[in-house]
């Protein structure tokens, strides 16, 4: 989110606790004074209260300023920190490419999704070398950025690297000790996945939620940089796949249930080999489906 938009949420939300302190009908002081007590210039001021107005906190008539009824907390705005605006511009980006908003090679304008994205060229040029390792993006010969795009071949490289990190992941994850906060994780999940199991013909999309949730919970046991930033990807992009084919959701959703099952009850057991087992049925089983996906989009 641009500066000048975060400094605008915050005076907006300032003057709506000012409102507040007021009753219907009272008075706003003039604008130099709401000016002092938003911390903004008078033009910032205006446009928060053409919102406050545009809402029916306040009446505007002329210079007069009037409260018109306690404002509640609807009525404020959702204001993003730096580190809330890098995570949304990943999550943003990433929805860009893996909705299939642009084709694979194709070269990007920095200026222009800078504006797209609400970032300054250095942040988002600074997102872009991160994202390469990743190998979605990659640097231009002459300068700039190509987007490589989600592709078949990253696919099944993808879901082969995610079954090496999750296989570690369970066994590491059976011989956590019984004060790990993994296993109440654990246990919630088994009601959760039970619950949706049994409200699988009318709830099934909410899956993928689901899904994101227990495979959180498997490779939180790892506490590795590196394994971290790639599990963050990986898990976009799986989630992003159960949006992409329609086609017989409810019974591979109620499957991927059964198959978590299956995983958890063995992991509860701290059996090694039977948890191994579970997970690798449950990853090819995913890695099937992420490439059908792929397919039927293809053929979309």
């Amino acid at each position: 989110m641009a500066r000048s938009d975060t400094r605008y949420r915050e005076a907006y939300n300032r003057l709506l606790d000012h409102c507040a302190t007021l009753t219907p009908g009272a008075n706003l002081p003039a604008e130099a004074a709401l000016s002092e007590i938003a911390g903004v210039s008078r033009t910032v001021v205006r446009r928060c209260l053409a919102r406050l107005a545009e809402l029916g906190v306040i009446a505007l008539d002329g210079r007069a300023k009037r409260v018109l009824r306690m404002p509640d907390q609807d009525d404020r705005i959702a204001v993003i920190r730096a580190a809330d605006g890098l995570q949304a511009l990943e999550q943003r980006f990433l929805d860009w490419i893996l909705r299939f908003d642009v084709p694979a090679e194709t070269p990007l304008s920095v200026a222009e999704l800078a504006r797209t994205f609400g970032v300054t060229q250095h942040q988002l040029n600074e997102f872009l070398a991160g994202l390469s390792r990743f190998g979605l993006v990659a640097r231009r010969p002459k300068g700039g950025w190509m987007l490589r795009g989600f592709t078949k071949e990253f696919a099944v490289e993808l879901s082969d690297f995610r079954l090496v990190l999750e296989l570690d992941a369970i066994a590491k994850l059976v011989e956590a000790p019984v004060d790990h906060p993994v296993w109440p994780r654990l246990a919630t999940l088994r009601v959760q996945h039970l619950a949706l199991a049994d409200q699988i013909d009318t709830h099934f999309h909410e899956f993928s939620k689901l899904d994101e949730a227990f495979h959180e919970a498997i490779n939180a046991v790892v506490r590795n940089r590196f394994v971290a930033e790639f599990q963050k990807v990986i898990s976009l992009i799986f989630h992003y796949h159960y949006m992409w084919d329609k086609t017989q959701e409810k019974q591979r959703n109620g499957a991927a249930i059964q198959e978590h099952l299956a995983i958890i009850d063995a992991l509860e057991a701290r059996d090694a080999g039977r948890a191994l087992d579970a997970a690798r049925q449950h990853l090819r089983t995913s890695k099937s489906t992420l490439l059908s996906s792929l397919r039927h989009h293809d053929l979309g």
